[in-house]
C-alpha cells in the first residue's frame, strides 16, 4: 500500500463529513487535504482508542518526533510521507501539526473545562488550527480568511461537542463548561448516567444557540474574494449545521445515542453547496 492509498483509506474509513467535502477538490488539493486529515485522525485515534493514558502519551510523543523527522526530510509513517510533498506548497508548518497533537493530548489529562474561555483554547488547537491549514489547502488568498477559518473551526467543534455528549461521557469526559452546568443546575453525574431533564434540555439549547451564532459569525468573516475557493469549508458548515438542527429536532436526545446524517444526505448537501456556492 502506498502512502497515498493509506491516507485515502484512513479518510474514507472514518465516515467523517469532511470526506464528502474533499470530493469536489482538484486532485492535488484533494491529495493534500486527505493527507492532512489522515494525520489529524491518527493523532485523535491515539487518545480515543488507547486505554492507558501513559501509553497514549508515549504514542503522542512519538508523533511529535515523527513531525520533527518529517520536516528534517525523513518521514517514516505513511501519513507524513503522504503529507510532506504538500507542506511547502500549502504552507503547512510543523507548528500546525504540533498544535493538533497538543490539543489531542489535553484529552489525556483534562476531562472538564471551567468556563467557555478554557474550552475555546482546546477548540483552537483541535479545530481552529485545522481550519487554518484547510483554508490554505483550499486556496486561501486573503489574510482575513484565516479569521473565518478559525471561527468556522470553532463552530464545527461546538457541534461535535453537542452531538457527542453521550459518547464523551462514556469516556469520562464532559466538554460542557462547568460554569454553564452550574448555571442550568445540571449535575455532572446526571450526564455521566444519561439522565435527561428539562434543565439538561435548556443547557443544550444554550449550547446550540451559541453554535448557530458562531456559524453566522464565521460566514460574515469570509471575504467574497475567497468564497469560491473555500467551498469545501462551506460544505462542512452546511453539513454540520444540518446535523445540529437534526439534534435539535430530537430534543437533544444525545446521552444514549449518537445522532448522524446518512452518507447520501451528506453528499447531497455537499453537492448543493457546490452548485449554489453557499
Amino acid at each position: 500500500m502506498t502512502p497515498e492509498q493509506y491516507v485515502q483509506d484512513k479518510a474514507a474509513a472514518s465516515g467523517s463529513s469532511f470526506y464528502y467535502a474533499f470530493l469536489f477538490l482538484p486532485p492535488e488539493r484533494r491529495a493534500a487535504i486527505t493527507a492532512f486529515y489522515a494525520f489529524c485522525r491518527e493523532v485523535d485515534d491515539v487518545v480515543d482508542e488507547v486505554r492507558d493514558p501513559q501509553v497514549a502519551a508515549t504514542k503522542l510523543q512519538w508523533w511529535r518526533q515523527e513531525v520533527e523527522r518529517a520536516y528534517a526530510g525523513q518521514p517514516s509513517h505513511p501519513v507524513t510521507r503522504a503529507l510532506m510533498p504538500h507542506a511547502k506548497r500549502y504552507a503547512i508548518a510543523r507548528e500546525h501539526l504540533l498544535a493538533v497533537i497538543e490539543g489531542c493530548e489535553m484529552d489525556l489529562h483534562q476531562t472538564r473545562y471551567l468556563d467557555f474561555r478554557s474550552l475555546a483554547r482546546y477548540c483552537h488547537l483541535v479545530a481552529g488550527v485545522v481550519g487554518e491549514v484547510s483554508s490554505a489547502i483550499f486556496g486561501r488568498t486573503q489574510d482575513a480568511t484565516v479569521a473565518y477559518a478559525h471561527r468556522l473551526g470553532l463552530a464545527l467543534q461546538l457541534t461535535n461537542i453537542i452531538r457527542d455528549v453521550g459518547d464523551d461521557a462514556r469516556r469520562g469526559r464532559i466538554y460542557l463548561p462547568i460554569e454553564e452546568l452550574q448555571r442550568f443546575d445540571v449535575k455532572a453525574h446526571e450526564i455521566l448516567n444519561r439522565i435527561y431533564s428539562d434543565r439538561f434540555t435548556a443547557l443544550m439549547k444554550f449550547q446550540a444557540e451559541r453554535a448557530h451564532r458562531t456559524y453566522d459569525e464565521a460566514l460574515a468573516l469570509l471575504p467574497e474574494a475567497d468564497a469560491a475557493s473555500q467551498k469545501p469549508g462551506l460544505m462542512m458548515a452546511n453539513i454540520y449545521r444540518t446535523l445540529l438542527r437534526e439534534v435539535e429536532s430530537t430534543g437533544f436526545q444525545v446521552l444514549h445515542q449518537r445522532i448522524a446524517l446518512t452518507p447520501l444526505r451528506k453528499l447531497w448537501i455537499a453537492w448543493c453547496t457546490q452548485w449554489r456556492g453557499r
